[in-house]
């Protein structure tokens, strides 16, 4: 599939997908989406919710590395430990990763972009000394992990694209992958996938969505 390269509207590129007219990330920003979705609304959600000394988080979609980049420079600032994991049918390739500009824009070092990427498929690797990254290659109906994650991070293509990533077989392997009072955040607001969760079993509210979008949903797994 043709794959070509956008600057968003925060400055931050992303990969665009011309056959199905479909981005990697936002188009009015990558990086103002995912520090809305998955940094605000997940993560920094979960850390005043909970106040965890370690935390497990799931990526659905682990793509540019992008939502792993920013969760280093988040806990990096914190006391506490984070073990990731990133699951990714289709890896970005390194001449792909190359025009990526996220360190730039931002303060994160280079060095840490660059880590993120050339560590190992299916091998824990410790990025900084309280983020462990461990990127697996698999299809996200693969996924068969019980109660292991307190977040996770939907970041599939969307539905109008891969409407069977948004399933309820799909979201149950979710919901069995959440601890008890885990989260999972996703840009998405579609009926559909709001249904789908609250089906398998999460508590699904609305909130409002990044730049360019009015709703995103954040799901719990009630105890």
């Amino acid at each position: 599939m043709k794959r070509e390269f956008l600057t968003t509207g925060d400055g931050s590129v992303t990969i665009h997908l011309p056959d199905w007219n479909e981005q990697y990330h936002s188009k009015h920003g990558a990086i103002a989406e995912a520090m809305h979705v998955f940094i605000k609304e997940g993560l920094h959600h979960y850390l005043v919710t909970n106040k965890p000394a370690a935390l497990s988080i799931l990526e659905i979609g682990f793509g540019t590395g992008l939502n792993a980049l920013l969760t280093v420079s988040e806990v990096s600032e914190q006391s506490i430990r984070c073990n990731y994991v990133g699951v990714e049918a289709y890896p970005v390739s390194s001449a792909e990763i190359a025009k990526l500009n996220y360190a730039e824009k931002t303060t994160i070092p280079e060095e840490i972009f660059r880590k993120l990427h050339n560590a190992p498929w299916e091998d824990p690797t410790e990025i900084i000394e309280n983020f462990s990254l461990l990127k697996r290659k698999q299809f996200f109906s693969e996924i068969s992990d019980k109660d292991t994650f307190n977040l996770i991070y939907f970041d599939a293509f969307g539905a109008r694209v891969q409407p069977e990533l948004w399933t309820e077989e799909i979201f149950s392997k979710m919901f069995t992958a959440l601890k008890n009072d885990g989260v999972l955040v996703t840009y998405s607001a579609k009926g559909s996938v709001r249904r789908a969760l609250q089906s398998v079993g999460f508590t699904v509210e609305r909130l409002p969505g990044p730049p360019g979008k009015r709703e995103m949903l954040r799901a719990l797994k009630r105890s």
